[in-house]
């Protein structure tokens, strides 16, 4: 067999490699752990700024609506990046996009740091959202293209518990650091980290090897990048302006536009962006609305019990980073010891609906926190909860839509799952904050005290997000394709 057709079988044909345990390469070892360290970063840096919040609100004399934009604009970018993204990973290389993304993210991180005024750290936020949703599809992407079966399994709870870790991590780290050092130093660790991810893929990660040239579809890029910006953009500006308000309407009129403009350029084009027959799949149709669903409770997770205990129990933001930490231990060991068993037992399907179950518990026992609650008692049984809950729930249905999608689409399978998710995330982020809002101004206006308010915002926010994750474990049960 000549050369290229051996290549082409292997760019057809995914590799497998053993398990992280029992990998005899060190090399192989090295690739895997510089993939997984990549998805912690991202997630990390997903929340690591949520506890920061009310000291750079004060340094800088943010408004609340100021306040929210930081969270918001690292998701704006994030979440409308990743499915372009991970369509660039499997056209222009999989490494090549990987260390693009560490740099870019580095680059936003030292921005923010250095950064004095609203406009430059908000300026920096959305920088560290682009090299996000450059990093993590490259990252994944290379894990689904080279994993099959039980492999595949190990290799995603292993992902699955960088992706658990790094976003209880970030609210402890965040915690931690802002008491002891100040909040650009938040920003300073993100960028260090960067970096050290971007040695260890030079040295580590094979260089990019093209089979078939392919083309990138860039009207499809463009149309489905302003689709999901302008979605985001839209869902994120509803508290501040209302459903209704022109700047709403209009980021979902250019939605729905670019939309439809997209979806006439996929039908046309021979190597598109996201293959629309994919959808015909049960797992890729129905495992985009899980993940919608999904993303919105695991987000609001850690955003929302931030506040909890700094606005409702009351602690400092360094015992609220220590309060976090046991969460990131157990969603490791749940990730890492527990998943792998259960995805092999139950297959994805069933593990995803299990995990959101789960993380409907968890929200229900969030709710119901009060000033003055104990934390062994209260506080750490729902932190539990919820960290099995999202380690349950993101990793098993990203392998079911890549268990729908080619291999060669890999980076797209990984761009799909990441984006949906975070796109649920900013409107969980959205309608969640607009009820806990409400709820708060109602108390206030009859009197209650602005902790009694937080209890009943806070409340009624993790109700809302309860309700989202049981609608998401009803449709996983009932429309994913049972295992055969």
């Amino acid at each position: 067999m000549s050369r290229a057709r051996t290549s082409a079988a292997t760019e057809s044909t995914p590799r497998q490699y053993p398990l992280l345990s029992r990998t005899s390469s060190s090399t192989g070892r090295a690739i895997l752990l510089t993939l997984i360290a990549a998805q912690f970063v991202v997630m990390l840096d997903s929340s690591i700024l949520n506890v920061a919040i009310p000291s750079i609100a004060a340094d800088l004399e943010l408004t609340p609506v100021g306040s929210a934009w930081m969270l918001n604009a690292y998701f704006l970018s994030f979440g409308g990046l990743l499915l372009v993204s991970g369509r660039a990973a499997d056209v222009f290389g999989r490494r090549r996009m990987f260390l693009l993304g560490s740099l870019v993210l580095v680059a936003g991180s030292v921005l923010g740091g250095l950064a004095s005024t609203e406009g430059v750290l908000m300026l920096a936020r959305l920088i560290q959202g682009s090299g996000a949703a450059l990093l993590s599809p490259a990252a994944m992407s290379v894990v689904l293209a080279r994993f099959t079966g039980t492999a595949r399994a190990a290799a995603m709870s292993g992902w699955g518990a960088a992706s658990a870790v790094g976003g209880a991590a970030g609210v402890s780290v965040g915690g931690l650091l802002t008491a002891a050092y100040g909040w650009q130093s938040v920003l300073f660790v993100t960028g260090a980290t960067g970096i050290l991810i971007f040695a260890a893929a030079w040295f580590v990660l094979p260089l990019d090897t093209r089979v078939l040239r392919r083309r990138f579809d860039v009207p499809g890029a463009a149309l489905v990048t302003g689709s999901a910006v302008a979605t985001v953009f839209g869902v994120l500006s509803a508290p501040q302006h209302g459903l209704a308000s022109l700047p709403v309407l209009a980021a979902f009129a250019v939605a729905g536009a670019s939309l439809v403009g997209f979806v006439m350029v996929e039908r046309r084009t021979v190597d598109p962006v996201l293959p629309l027959q994919a959808f015909r799949d049960a797992r890729v149709a129905w495992g985009v609305v899980v993940n919608l669903l999904g993303g919105a409770a695991r987000v609001a997770v850690f955003v929302f019990v931030a506040l909890v205990l700094q606005q409702v129990l009351e602690y400092g933001p360094a015992i609220a980073g220590v309060a976090m930490l046991p969460t990131s231990l157990f969603g490791f060991a749940v990730s890492v010891f527990a998943l792998p068993a259960l995805l092999n037992r139950l297959r994805p399907e069933r593990v995803a609906a299990f995990g959101l179950v789960l993380l409907a518990v968890a929200h229900l026992m969030l709710s119901r926190i009060d000033n003055g609650d104990p934390y062994l008692l209260a506080v750490l049984p729902a932190l539990m909860m919820a960290a099995a809950g999202v380690a349950f729930s993101f990793t098993p249905t990203t392998l079911v839509i890549a268990d729908g999608m080619a291999a060669r689409n890999a980076g797209v399978s990984s761009g799909l799952a990441s984006s949906t998710a975070q796109i649920g995330g900013a409107l969980g982020i959205a309608v969640f904050g607009a009820i806990d809002a409400a709820n708060r101004a109602s108390a206030l206006h009859g009197g209650d005290s602005s902790l009694v308010a937080a209890e009943a915002g806070l409340s009624a926010a993790h109700m809302t997000a309860a309700a989202v994750a049981g609608v998401a474990a009803v449709v996983a049960l009932l429309a994913f394709p049972r295992p055969t």
